[in-house]
């Protein structure tokens, strides 16, 4: 027998996370009650991911808790924020206990990791639809922002690019890649970058994290700063994986689901920032300069190279 909305919620969400003394009232009853010190901001972020949008029909369950929770967590980092607690609403067509038992351990791995706990949320029946919203903390006064690159800043980003397009491909046209297996799980399972987005409040200018693509990403930056991005792509971090794919170089600016934070900082902090990339275990490498004008302008060894913003769009005109 199906299980009971209430019965539901007690078996794989009354204590999903990692316990924090600032929840004064969580998972039970009808709202939350938290507790926010009071010289930090409130960071909140939420994601929806649909069923055969934002992930394959056959997805394992315990991949999509985990990418639900990674991708929000990625959000809070791009802010520079400590994830405190997160809320989670499911649209589920039935209350499959092996589907619902694999995606509440895929998120409770992550949560644990990053400190963050469950506090609230609501089921319902329907179409498979998944919202979760999280909340972070941060000194007030040191969010990162879009909207703070400064002319002659270097931009950057962490971790390399592309590699989850490739893997889009694999799960949904069955291409197959020397390394198709590392492919997938960096589609499924993204690195959160927390606590390198921490350690960037006082150096970086401007930050966001890239979901749909490099280019679509990094012009909100651009727009919201009143600048242009000057891209060197022959910079660009590609992994192994993906150059042995022989993918086009396209792939890894349009591709999205990278999760990967790009952001600006001053050209005399290169010397900190690779010695955070050494701390924390994550590349971060330079891939161009903020410059006047609008947009972003790319180059391939000295010369100007034509590309097409095309990351994702839910609603394209």
């Amino acid at each position: 027998m199906a299980l009971a909305e209430f019965s539901l919620i007690e078996k794989y969400f009354s204590a999903l996370g990692a316990p924090r003394a600032d929840v004064l009232l969580g998972v039970g009853d009808d709202a939350a009650q938290l507790s926010v010190p009071p010289d930090m901001s409130l960071i909140t972020a939420v994601d929806t991911m649909v069923a055969g949008v934002h992930f394959p029909d056959n997805t394992r369950s315990d991949d999509i808790g985990y990418k639900l929770l990674a991708v929000n967590l990625s959000d809070l980092a791009a802010m520079g924020a400590e994830p405190a607690w997160f809320t989670l609403a499911l649209t589920l067509p039935e209350s499959d206990e092996s589907w619902l038992g694999g995606f509440a351990e895929g998120m409770s791995g992550l949560a644990l990791q990053h400190g963050i706990q469950l506090v609230g949320g609501d089921t319902t029946r329907g179409p498979l639809v998944l919202s979760l919203q999280a909340h972070g903390l941060v000194p007030v006064e040191q969010s990162l922002k879009r909207s703070g690159a400064q002319l002659g800043d270097r931009i950057y980003v962490t971790g390399s690019l592309g590699d989850a397009a490739l893997g889009l491909g694999i799960a949904l046209d069955g291409a197959h890649y020397p390394d198709s297996a590392y492919l997938l799980e960096r589609l499924n399972c993204p690195t959160p970058r927390v606590a390198l987005g921490i350690a960037l409040r006082s150096i970086a200018h401007s930050a966001i994290d890239l979901s749909d693509g490099l280019l679509a990403d990094l012009d909100h930056i651009c727009q919201q700063s009143g600048v242009a991005a000057r891209l060197e792509l022959s910079r660009l971090p590609l992994s192994t994986a993906f150059r042995a794919a022989a993918a086009h170089i396209d792939t890894a600016l349009n591709g999205g689901d990278d999760y990967e934070l790009c952001f600006t900082a001053s050209a005399d902090s290169d010397s900190t920032l690779q010695m955070l990339a050494r701390q924390h275990g994550c590349a971060i490498s330079c891939i161009g300069t903020v410059v006047e004008g609008e947009g972003v302008v790319c180059h391939l060894d000295g010369k100007l190279y034509p590309v097409e913003k095309a990351g994702y769009r839910h609603f394209k005109g």
